[in-house]
């Protein structure tokens, strides 16, 4: 049953608000607060977030699905926004996709997209990906929806097909995920604004672009991205990239020159921190529950 604030209408209501809407992504819990802080509207988790930042490891679907929910729960405890979760390839069959569903909803997720790859996967904008049949994918698709409790919540199929099988191909697939029951599209390794535009003039539901950096996509305007008819426009590691070159200067910074005074500029105040923490509030409840048990 849909629930009127629930996080999937809540990533619905912004998608139909802010056109296109800029979706950006959250590593953990910190950099969701940080992204509600600049006002974005919703938040992303991406697989190879949690495979690079939480594990360490490359994006090549050697994360569980547990690892993943770890960082949801982490992440919606933190924040209203609503999350947007790559489950990669749903992790097994098609009852395996389904409890991936029905767990990401108990977690608090928004919504999850879902690719066409096969389980060993490759990051979207790498050589050498394998899809599974169409008919395989929209099974996916087709078990993933059938197993929401939220009716709100997004199923977002993803299709690769653009670099394997022409631009015709990976509009034919989304069409059929979308008739499967997908309620939005995630077009990846598109590489102009033409092809964007054939996409989203064919495909009946929202269609987001993946505006990852130095991969196949040109990071094109909100301006160009609207006039594509892209109605999601999706940066999924900016900032996870900017937080590991400002960390690898500083580390750099103190082991040459033996202090970080020239690297201050790089960095996070303890009072900002602080006032995206709420940490004056909090030491504040704190003192109040210590004067209160000292006075009985």
């Amino acid at each position: 049953m849909a629930l009127a604030d629930c996080p999937g209408s809540r990533l619905r209501d912004a998608v139909e608000d802010e056109r296109p809407l800029q979706v950006v992504g959250t590593i953990n819990a910190l950099t969701a607060k940080l992204a509600e802080q600049t006002r974005f509207r919703a938040i992303y988790l991406s697989g190879a977030g949690v495979a690079n930042a939480s594990y360490g490891l490359p994006d090549l679907g050697m994360t569980s699905r547990e690892n993943v929910l770890e960082d949801v729960r982490r992440i919606t405890a933190a924040t209203d926004l609503p999350l947007l979760v790559d489950v990669d390839t749903g992790w097994g069959d098609t009852s395996s996709i389904a409890k991936t569903a029905s767990e990401m909803i108990c977690a608090g997720a928004a919504g999850m997209q879902i690719e066409d790859q096969v389980s060993s996967k490759r990051c979207g904008h790498r050589p050498g990906k394998t899809l599974v049949s169409a008919v395989e994918m929209k099974a996916r698709v087709k078990a993933a929806s059938e197993a929401r409790t939220e009716d709100d919540f997004v199923i977002m199929a993803r299709t690769d097909a653009a670099a394997n099988e022409g631009l015709p191909g990976a509009i034919d697939r989304a069409a059929a995920y979308a008739e499967a029951g997908a309620d939005m599209i995630f077009a990846e390794a598109l590489t102009d604004l033409d092809q964007f535009h054939q996409f989203t003039s064919v495909v009946s539901v929202p269609v987001l672009a993946n505006l990852t950096e130095f991969g196949r996509t040109p990071l094109f305007t909100v301006d160009e991205m609207r006039s594509a008819g892209v109605r999601l426009v999706l940066y999924p590691l900016s900032a996870f990239r900017a937080m590991n070159a400002a960390a690898r200067r500083v580390y750099q910074e103190v082991r040459e020159q033996g202090t970080q005074q020239g690297v201050l500029d790089l960095m996070q105040t303890r009072e900002e921190l602080y006032e995206i923490l709420d940490y004056h509030g909090h030491e504040q409840r704190i003192d109040k529950l210590l004067e209160s048990e000292d006075e009985q």
